[in-house]
This record gives structure tokens, sequence and C-alpha cells, in this order.
């Protein structure tokens, strides 16, 4: 077919389709990157008289856009202005979207409408040792207080002894209208989150099981269920926070997560600056079951809780037995795949959102935990129950508290709870040298 029939043919396609034609072949390639075809599609998307447009062919767009210069172009350079003004527009809307921040999570209001906009997904690509990749957008998702659970499961997993790292990324329509549901199968903006190494299956990052499932918690946020007799992959899960959780999805690139801006101190002469004022807001659940939901206010400590590089923060105090807190429910970690669903005892995800004295976010933290039982309980009051603990370390600070299990009526109490934050992050977030 003549180049020229198939011309006034693409010039009846939109964006998607006409990136979808240039994938069949080379030249149909170029013939889809013809400038006049792009600007046309351009100007009715980003011209301020876009109302007033009636043009249907690539003649027509000729004449109407002629002080463009468009033959002075070089081939594609339409079809790249297109993309990059929309991608900019949909960061635009994000941005005023986000700005509204509440006083209680200090968290963006309205993260969920911006999840929905901008049509935000989550996809993980399996490496293979020798290169190949597999790319699994996500099955199911839950929307928490302060995180979102994203899940994956499926019946065409690759060999586990096959692969080396597991990327998850936020995928993001490169086409969307506010409005309108972006195209099922169309481009999609690749941001990484985070890379894991699956070598690290090992003991050490087993956190339960039940009679067929083994589950693995990878730092930040990932679950790994693995079949107990194939050892194979079951289902993916990822408990994502909230904080900056649409920059990281969309403004990162498929090799280079997106980088924070450089955190400016905000400065005080107070002696005690750093180790007062905190908020702390913490969720335990698991698949869409809350089993605590808390908020303590008012949060101190003093420098004589400085010790090996952290600064203990006492949330729950054991010896007050007015602060201890009941777990609601069963405790249990959620998973299904195509064929079975069950609950693993013991486990569950964990949301932090540590605030400042100024409402800012300081740590945030979602992942998974376990309750293990204390060989040697804490000294302080007896309790009348099997004592457990639930342990979180990162690089910015440590979670523990202890748990009893009152059998009377079935059910755990969280009898202490203590944050070690970081010292070298206070003094990075305060401008302090404690």
């Amino acid at each position: 077919m003549p180049s020229e029939i198939l011309l006034k043919i693409f010039s009846y396609l939109d964006a998607v389709s006409l990136l979808c034609v240039g994938c069949v072949n080379r030249r149909f390639y170029h013939l889809a990157n013809d400038n006049f075809i792009w600007v046309r599609i351009y100007s009715i998307a980003f011209s301020p008289k876009r109302s007033i447009w009636k043009v249907n062919s690539m003649e027509e767009t000729t004449v109407s856009v002629s002080l463009l210069s468009v033959e002075d172009k070089e081939a594609g350079y339409w079809k790249k202005t297109y993309i990059t003004k929309q991608i900019t527009s949909v960061k635009a809307a994000l941005a005023q979207v986000l700005k509204p921040i509440s006083p209680y999570t200090g968290l963006p209001v309205k993260t969920k409408e911006a999840l929905r906009i901008s049509g935000l997904g989550w996809a993980i690509i399996l490496k293979e040792k020798s290169g190949r990749e597999y790319i699994m957008p996500h099955v199911d998702l839950s929307l928490n207080d302060t995180s979102v659970t994203v899940v994956w499961y499926g019946t065409d997993w690759p060999c586990l002894a096959t692969l080396s790292t597991l990327n998850l990324c936020g995928t993001t329509p490169v086409f969307m209208e506010r409005y309108k549901a972006p195209a099922k199968n169309g481009p999609r903006w690749y941001s990484l989150i985070a890379q894991y190494d699956l070598s690290q299956l090992t003991e050490s990052t087993m956190i339960g099981c039940d009679r067929i499932i083994r589950i693995f918690s990878l730092s930040p946020g990932l679950v790994v269920g693995l079949w107990k007799k194939k050892e194979e992959l079951a289902f993916v899960m990822a408990n994502l926070h909230f904080h900056h959780l649409v920059e990281r999805s969309t403004l990162g690139s498929a090799t280079v997560p997106y980088e924070l801006p450089p955190h400016v101190p905000f400065l005080d002469d107070n002696p005690e600056y750093g180790l007062y004022g905190y908020q702390l807001h913490i969720d335990m659940h698991g698949g869409g079951v809350f089993f605590l939901c808390g908020t303590f206010h008012n949060l101190f400590t003093m420098k004589e809780c400085i010790e090996d590089g952290y600064v203990k923060l006492t949330v729950i105090h054991f010896r007050n037995s007015r602060e201890h807190l009941p777990l609601i429910g069963k405790v249990g970690l959620a998973w299904r795949t195509n064929i079975f669903d069950a609950i693993i005892e013991s486990c569950s995800f964990m949301d932090v959102t540590l605030l400042d004295e100024h409402r800012k976010p300081f740590w945030c933290l979602s992942s998974a935990v376990y309750m293990r039982p204390a060989v040697c309980p804490s000294d302080g009051p007896h309790f009348l129950g099997q004592t457990y603990y639930i342990d979180y370390k990162d690089v910015e600070g440590r979670v523990h508290a202890e748990l009893v299990w009152i059998e009377e009526t079935e059910e755990y109490f969280i009898v202490s709870l203590v944050l070690y934050l970081s010292v070298a992050k206070i003094n990075h977030w305060f401008g302090t040298k404690y």
C-alpha cells in the first residue's frame, strides 16, 4: 500500500493507536512518527481554542498549523513534544491534588484521589540471571489508612532458581485524561521504587508459614510467598506507605528511583530541640482487617536516653497499665492465590508515621512483622500469659513492642512500645549535634 494512503489512514488514529501501529514494523514506525499527524494531535489536546477545532484529516491540519513550521522539525519532533507535555500536565495536576496536608497524619489528604486520577498501578519485574525479564502488573490492591497493600499472584511464575532480582515499579499511563479511564493496553511510564535480591529468601528472612506456604519479608515492605513442596513463587505482596508514594511511583524512571528533594532543617536554639513534640500514628493490619489503630501525642525524650547511636522514645510504658492497648481480633496475615487462600497467624503489616513538632513526617515505614515468643520477659510487672516481641529495624530507627497473650479474654495486649530513633537522622533533620 502506498505511503500516502497509509498516512491518510493514520491521520484518523489517536495517540495510543499510533504508538501501537508504530510497533508493527520499521516502515510503520517511521510513518507513525509523521509530524503533520502528531501536530494535529498536539493542537487538539493543548490549543486554548481546541473547542472549535473540527480537523479530521492530515490535509486540513496542514493549513491550520502552517505557522508552526512543521516541515522544519525533525521526524518525531511533535510526537516527543506531545508525550512530554502530556506527562508534565499530569504531574502538575497531581501536585495540585497533593497540596492539602492533614494536620493529624502529616500526609496529603487526597492521596487516594491522586491514585485514582493518575491511573497509577504497580508492577514487578522479575529478572533472570540470563537477563530475561518478566513484567507482571498487580492483580489486586487494598487501601489502608496510611498505606496501600498490592498483591501479585498467578499460575505462570518463572522458575525461582533462574531469578536474580525483583524490581518494584509504579506504572502510570503516558496519556491520561482526568475524567476518562486510561486505555488498558496503552503505553505506561515505569518508575522504579525498590529492587530486591531474591537470593535473600533464606531462613533468616522467613517470618511465618502454614501447611502449604512459607512467607519471607524483604525490606522495604515486600512479602514473598513460596510453596512449601516446590519452593516456587506463590504470591508477592508489597505494603507501600503513603508518604511520597505518588512521587516515588511516578517521577522516577525504569532504572533510577525518584530522589527526594534535599531536606533543609528548621533551626532552633533550644538545647532540647529535636527531642520533644513528636506525634505517632501506628496501624497493624493484615488482609484488610485492622488489629490496631492508634495515635499518640506529645511524645518526648531526653539527652540521657541517647545510647549506642539511638534516642529512646517510649510510647507505651511497661509499668503503666492504663496505657496498655489490646489488639482487636485474631492476628494474622491473609494471603491468596488463584486456588488457595488462608491466614498465617502471628504475622501482620505494621505502618508507622512519626511526625516532628512541626507536624512534618520524620520517619515513615510500612513492613511485615511477626510476633516471636519471648525467652526471657522484661523486668517489671508479672503478667499471666505468654510474652511476645515484635521488632523492626532500618537505617533510620528501630521499633520494639512487647505483647502479652491474655488467655481469659483470648486477646493480645501491647504492654510496651518503644521507638529508637537514629541520632544521625535527628541531627540531619533538625541541624543539631547530639
